[in-house]
């Protein structure tokens, strides 16, 4: 059976809320990549990689692989440090 890795996404750069960023994702790794000599585009003949499921919990998509048979691994998010600035910060130094 494939790898799979289950991580929570990060925010992204191009917006500043963070919808997307509250459920665990398990996704397959892609293997086989190849160059289509026809179009010059990276691709692969590997369907499951294209496979992306959605869990509100980590706990839930451990289970789901365990229950399956996948071989995962865990990617743990980052957490982001928050520095608090006031504006005569800007002065004082």
């Amino acid at each position: 059976m494939k790898k799979a890795k289950i991580y929570k996404p990060s925010k992204t750069a191009m917006q500043s809320g963070k919808r997307n960023t509250k459920n665990w994702i398990l996704e397959f790794d892609t293997l086989n990549t190849g160059v289509n000599p026809l179009t010059g585009w990276e691709t692969s003949k590997d369907t499951m990689s294209e496979i992306r499921l959605e869990f509100e919990k980590k706990e839930e998509a451990i289970n789901y692989a365990k229950k399956n048979n996948i071989d995962y691994y865990i990617i743990d998010p980052q957490e982001s440090k928050i520095i608090k600035k006031s504006y005569t910060d800007n002065f004082l130094k």
